[in-house]
């Protein structure tokens, strides 16, 4: 099976024409093609060779996903269901704000990390997507607003769709460079986060790295025995290790970590929990924000229900009181089979009956 030529970052892509005895300028000619033209055929690049775009067309494909499902809300957020060549099906999903289009993508097939209140991981992780089809899901995403005419584009992307990122951390990487890339997509840095549910070995990698890319955190407790029942990841990682690689990226970057902390009712959303929050991020609350995030319900998880508001209220004031800064956020799709994951889950278990 060809592998997507949008998975090679323009170094890489350089690397491999010039090995095979072309020019060095053809690379940021066929970059151009690819994300400023935006070509959905090899053949359309009128100033390549044809030798050149042999070479291509016997390597690489452009087309690795196909829309199976679209889905578009009332508040103008859009689900796209895609199918990989090899049938697997993932979750992209386009969102509008003022400030922009808003990408959320996803970086594995199923997940393995298994948290008891999400739809991602109710199906186990069948395998890693490659460099090429997570940039994929931004190009169709792209390719949509294009067909539209109005000039609009992808601003922002947040990598929070279905697996672990840090679990797919050499093809992640490859995709942040891509988008980021000037002489292409040129998505600013500052506007890409990456969400993970916690593997420190990988934050502090990512501390390391030579780009300033955003990083949220999936916290959802406040201690081990109550994140441990939610989040098995953290009998792997417990806090007191999470937060020393989160103190590594911190000393490392400087730079503000995001704690996504959704709200289940009468489980971790009481005032107890919020003060519990507050002290574990005193030390670190010049750069730290909490995102409070109202919980979608999942029919196989009905173990859980959404915060009330007062209650996410009462607990927002509490972590402000304690100097903590943090937030709501705006909820996107509730309409569309708004838990991530969800969509696909449904999508496999139709095409199991109709088989």
């Amino acid at each position: 099976m060809k592998k997507s030529i949008y998975g090679l970052t323009l170094d890489q892509l350089t690397e491999w024409l010039m090995d095979q005895g072309q020019k060095k300028f053809r690379a940021a000619q066929v970059w151009d093609w690819l994300y400023k033209k935006r070509v959905q055929s090899f053949a359309d690049m009128s100033n390549i060779n044809k030798e050149c775009i042999q070479l291509l067309e016997e390597n690489f494909t452009i087309q690795t996903l196909e829309q199976a499902v679209k889905q578009v809300s009332e508040d103008g957020t859009i689900k796209f269901l895609f199918k990989l060549m090899d049938g697997n099906l993932i979750e992209t999903v386009l969102m509008k704000f003022p400030y922009g289009y808003s990408v959320c993508v996803t970086t594995q097939v199923g997940c393995n990390i298994g948290c008891s209140f999400c739809a991602s991981g109710l199906l186990r992780k069948s395998r890693d997507l490659d460099a090429g089809e997570i940039v994929g899901q931004i190009m169709k995403v792209q390719q949509h607003l294009d067909e539209a005419g109005n000039g609009d584009r992808v601003s922002h992307i947040v990598v929070m769709g279905i697996g672990e990122p840090f679990d797919n951390y050499t093809n992640l990487m490859n995709f942040l460079r891509v988008v980021n890339d000037q002489k292409g997509l040129s998505i600013g840095a500052r506007h890409i986060t990456v969400s993970t549910s916690g593997l420190t070995p990988k934050i502090r990698e990512f501390a390391e790295e030579d780009i300033q890319i955003n990083l949220a955190v999936s916290l959802h407790a406040p201690n081990n025995e109550l994140r441990t029942q939610i989040m098995k990841i953290n009998k792997a990682y417990p806090i007191e290790k999470l937060m020393e690689a989160i103190d590594y990226y911190l000393e490392s970057k400087n730079r503000r970590i995001t704690f996504e902390y959704i709200m289940l009712q009468d489980v971790n959303d009481h005032v107890e929990e919020a003060l519990q929050l507050a002290k574990l991020l005193q030390n670190k609350r010049h750069l730290s924000y909490v995102n409070l995030i109202p919980y979608n319900p999942v029919d196989e998880h009905d173990q859980y229900r959404r915060s009330k508001s007062e209650d996410i209220k009462v607990f927002y004031e509490t972590l402000k009181k304690k100097g903590i800064n943090c937030g709501m956020r705006l909820e996107h799709g509730t309409d569309i089979d708004a838990a991530c994951g969800q969509l696909r889950s449904k999508q496999i278990k139709k095409e199991k009956a109709k088989a």
